[in-house]
């Protein structure tokens, strides 16, 4: 089981001129031999893009990409996540789409492709992450 963040679909969808590569050479590796997951917050984050629902439903389709909906659990754990960045001096007022994607993973026991791994290392060191410092060998 491997969520996807939304940075990398994006990177596929615009043609990133520094991180299409990367991307799509990623999602194509893991979806050979994975199911690739996603949620509401990764859904609303790759929506901006799109005027029309039924065309991001295209992109975002079940051949490539399944749909889990966020469980009460997860945002709990996304809520006590919140409270730990706070009181390691965070400034935002309410919690971040980034707790809530790795709440999922982390409850799920899921893997997660990302480009930003910093903030999912520090509150989510259980989750197993696919990002680019891994190809340089860190």
């Amino acid at each position: 089981m491997i969520f996807v963040d939304s940075n990398v679909i994006l990177d596929v969808m615009t043609k990133d001129p520094i991180w299409y590569d990367w991307s799509s050479e990623t999602l194509k590796k893991y979806s050979e031999q994975h199911r690739l997951y996603i949620n509401a917050i990764i859904y609303a984050e790759v929506s901006i893009n799109f005027s029309k629902i039924e065309d991001l439903n295209e992109i975002l389709s079940p051949e490539y990409f399944e749909y889990l909906p966020i469980s009460v659990e997860v945002a709990f754990l996304a809520g006590k996540i919140f409270v730990q960045y706070r009181r390691n001096s965070g400034n935002k007022q309410s919690p971040l789409p980034d707790f809530f994607v790795g709440a999922h993973a982390a409850l799920l026991g899921s893997s997660l492709i990302t480009r930003y791994s910093k903030r999912y290392r520090t509150y989510f060191p259980q989750v197993k992450l696919i990002h680019p410092e891994l190809d340089k060998g860190t």
